[in-house]
Parts: C-alpha cells; sequence; structure tokens
C-alpha cells in the first residue's frame, strides 16, 4: 500500500456520516486492571488511544504506554531541522502529551530508529513481554492496527497480536490511524461483495464487522485536544520553507477529535471446540471420497507435487487422513496434525503408515525438517496473525536445499471460514521469499507451489533436455 500524507484524502465529513450509521459493541474499561499502548512514534497514542488513556486516568485505571521510536523521520525534507534534533524535540512532546491525558502514567520509550520497527521488532516484543508479566489482569492492550498503511504500524500490530494471544489475561484492541487517510467508507456495492479476484485487493479495507466505539465525554475530549496540541512538530508547520510542512494538519486532526475513538478487535482463529463440534455432526468432516469436486483437487494437488518422492512430509490440519494416505505413496515419513481427536481416529485407521499428532498451529507445532509441507482447505480458518505466524514456522522447517510448500484451498464463500482461499494465497505470497512453481486458478480452488529453494527440471534430470 502506498499513500501521501500530503494528499487530500478522504473527507472527515464522509467518515462521519458513515460513523453514524454504524452500531458497534462499546469498549467497556469498567474491571480493566491496567492499560498497555503500544505506540510506535510519539502522537499515535494520542491520535489513536488519546481518549482511552484520559478515560482510564479518570478510573484511575493504571497506564503504561511502550514507545517504539522518537519519530525523527517525520520531516524527512527539511531545511531547517534534523532527525537528531526532531527526535529530541518529539520525545519532549510525546511526555508534555501523555501528562496532559493521565498524569500518573508510564512509559518506556525504546528508542528504535524511526522506520525500523520491523527489524528491531524483537525490542518491541520483549519489552512488551515484559510489560505485560508484571502488569495489573485483566490487561488491555492497544495498539496499531495492522492494516493501517504504515509498515511500523503494522509490525507494531503483529507484535502486539503474537504476544497478547499468548497471555492469559490480556485482551488487544487495534486503533486505525492513517486508514482514515487512504480508506473510504464501503459502498452498497462493497456490501453486497466484490468477485473472488477483487477479494484479496479489499482484504485490508477497515474490517467494520469488529469495530468497537469509545464514548469520549466532553472533559476527555478537550484533553485529547490539548495533548494533540503537545505535538506541535506534526500539528504545525516546522517553518514556511517547504518540506516542513504539518504531517498532522486539522483536515487529518479531524478524524481523532470525535466524540467516540474508534478500534477493531482482532480476528480469532477458528477454535478447537467448533472442529470438535462439527466432526461430532459428520464423523467423516466433509464427503473427502465420495466428491468429484474432492477427488479432482486432490488428484490435482498431487500431480502438483514437483517430484516424484519426498523424504518427510508434513500435512497441516489433515482431517480424517484422505490426502495423508496419498501422500504415503510420495514420501518415505509423513506426518498428520489436526486439532480434532475425532478426526485423527478417523486418519490413523485410514493411513497405519502415517504418524499423526494433535496439534493447534501455529502455536503447538511438530519438531523436525521437512522437504514437503502442504495446506490444504484449513489456512482460511486461521486469523491473518496465526497465518503469518504459520508461513514463518513452514519456512523454518523446509530444507533449504529442495523443501516446498503446497497449499490448496476453496475459492468460496465459507460462514464458519475468517477469510477465504485467494487472501490465504495472496498473503503466504506476500512472505515466501520466492516466486510461486505453480500457480492453478479456477472458479472453485486456487493450488499454489511456494518452493523454498530453486527447483530443478525434471526433464533435464530425466536427461530429456540437454
Amino acid at each position: 500500500m502506498s499513500f501521501d500524507h500530503r494528499d487530500p484524502g478522504t473527507d472527515p465529513a464522509v467518515w462521519t456520516t458513515f460513523l453514524a450509521g454504524l452500531d458497534p459493541d462499546r469498549v467497556d474499561l469498567r474491571g480493566t486492571g491496567s492499560v498497555v499502548v503500544v505506540a510506535p512514534h510519539p502522537d499515535d497514542e494520542t491520535l489513536g488511544a488519546g481518549g482511552l488513556v484520559a478515560t482510564a486516568a479518570d478510573a484511575g485505571i493504571p497506564v503504561h504506554v511502550l514507545l517504539g521510536t522518537r519519530g525523527e523521520r517525520s520531516h524527512p525534507d527539511s531545511p531547517t531541522t534534523t532527525p537528531a534534533a526532531l527526535a529530541e524535540r518529539r520525545g519532549a512532546e510525546f511526555r508534555a502529551a501523555l501528562r496532559v491525558l493521565h498524569p500518573t502514567a508510564t512509559a518506556t520509550e525504546l528508542d528504535v530508529p524511526d522506520g525500523g520497527v520491523r527489524e528491531h521488532a524483537e525490542v518491541l516484543r520483549e519489552a512488551l513481554v515484559r510489560r505485560l508479566a508484571g502488569a495489573v489482569r485483566p490487561t488491555l492492550v492497544v495498539a496499531p492496527w495492522r492494516g493501517d498503511g504504515h509498515r511500523d504500524h503494522r509490525v507494531a500490530g503483529e507484535v502486539a497480536e503474537q504476544v497478547v494471544a499468548a497471555t492469559p489475561g490480556a485482551t488487544l484492541l487495534a486503533y486505525p490511524i492513517w486508514a482514515w487517510h487512504w480508506d473510504a467508507p464501503p459502498t452498497d456495492a462493497d456490501a453486497r461483495g466484490a468477485d473472488a479476484a477483487d477479494a484479496a485487493a479489499a482484504a485490508a479495507a477497515m474490517p467494520w464487522s469488529r469495530a468497537r466505539a469509545l464514548h469520549l465525554a466532553a472533559a476527555v475530549r478537550d484533553r485529547k485536544a490539548r495533548a494533540l496540541d503537545a505535538h506541535r512538530s506534526q500539528t504545525r508547520p516546522l517553518s514556511p520553507a517547504p518540506g516542513d510542512e504539518a504531517v498532522v494538519d486539522a483536515r487529518h486532526a479531524a478524524h481523532h477529535l470525535r466524540a467516540e475513538e474508534w478500534y477493531f478487535a482482532p480476528v480469532q482463529s477458528r477454535s478447537r471446540e467448533s472442529f470438535d463440534a462439527h466432526y461430532a455432526r459428520k464423523p467423516e468432516g466433509w464427503d473427502f471420497e465420495g466428491s468429484w469436486y474432492e477427488r479432482r483437487k486432490r488428484a490435482m494437488t498431487l500431480a502438483a507435487l514437483p517430484r516424484e518422492r519426498f523424504r518427510s512430509a508434513l500435512e497441516l490440519g489433515c482431517a480424517t487422513g484422505v490426502l495423508t494416505t496419498a501422500l504415503t505413496e510420495r514420501a518415505d515419513d509423513v506426518l498428520g496434525t489436526d486439532l480434532a481427536a475425532a478426526a485423527l481416529e478417523r486418519a490413523r485407521r485410514r493411513a497405519p503408515s502415517a504418524r499423526f499428532a494433535l496439534a493447534a498451529f501455529p502455536g503447538e507445532w511438530p519438531e523436525g525438517r521437512r522437504d514437503l509441507v502442504v495446506l490444504s482447505e484449513v489456512g482460511y480458518y486461521l486469523s491473518p496473525d496465526d497465518l503469518d505466524r504459520t508461513v514463518d514456522r513452514v519456512l523454518d522447517t523446509l530444507d533449504d536445499d529442495d523443501g516446498v510448500l503446497v497449499a490448496c484451498h476453496w475459492r468460496h464463500a465459507d460462514d464458519h471460514a475468517v477469510s477465504d482461499g485467494d487472501t490465504v494465497h495472496t498473503a503466504i505470497a506476500r512472505r515466501w521469499p520466492r516466486p510461486a512453481l505453480v500457480q492453478h486458478v479456477e472458479p472453485d480452488f486456487v493450488l499454489t507451489v511456494f518452493p523454498g529453494a530453486a527447483v530443478p527440471s525434471v526433464a533435464r534430470a530425466e536427461g530429456l533436455v540437454g
């Protein structure tokens, strides 16, 4: 995604009309033990969560802000200042704004390079883990929405999702900042749905089905406005010279000074309980053996494998073991995993030469290196964060010299799914270090082979070409 803060962006009045028609769940801080705010840059804490911080102060709830960078690259073309000077100035502005919002709030300033949160993600991760370890439960973590369009915001949001998901007693809300600028309210056509080819392109649009709103009292709104005013390097031009323009001008600020603050709840992967309930109703799960669609898709998946034989195959989400059985004819060792115990009981009977493990990936992951990983009809049950983590796990699992990931997914709507096949394959391709070896798309499913390394020519190996 590419946008420029100097562009006019979406008119705040357009958002006002759209937001007035929503009836979101409300953010309620009653019973919250503490709040932790993740802010990649000075002013993110105010723009995205200033009202929540001030509301927490009025309720006597402790707040800690993890500030990732000092925002020294906010004016890269300035002829009147330097990144070092901006870092010092913006750090002081951050502290002043926080005092306005919550006089007793504490903060950790990590001093990661502006624009470098991805390269220093572990610094943020470790700081958040440490902070949550001693935080009063239940703890609310607020962080940037991962789809916000700014790389630092995306990575900070991803880190927060991962840490909170692994922390009992912690919940997460994500705040948008630049999405107000580059996105626009959905139209009636959007609500009816685009075709599948457009679905991946629209995946980053603001997820209004998961929106949450915090009503801001008049006094809280006033404090938020005063806190934003403390960030003068951002809300006012540094000088009349080109390159010194305000980053958060009045038009941008209007998005954040409403009577409500808006957040998004994270997507949750489909639960183990839901799959257990499914297999209790339908012991065979889906009609894997009787359906011509399933049999044809399985044959095409096997035909797409770039080698005749593999040493060790891992099938993620093996269900009742129908594809697993076919994989045992192509690999010396096959391990199937699933999070439904009933499915695995059938899989063991169907494929006695394979091994099976009850595991919910990506959190539960088998040890060992593989030269084949199969992800078939399960990726769209994963939250975006869990899918990203799964891809990272696969990359760590595959042998460097000849490993491959084969992914195959249904392209139609599924009421129980988090996303769809096109979205899953686009997300994998975005993180995968090499181009796809095979890409097959038809109305019902998408099949992709992602190589872990350069794949040799089969024809050359058999001497069919020189």
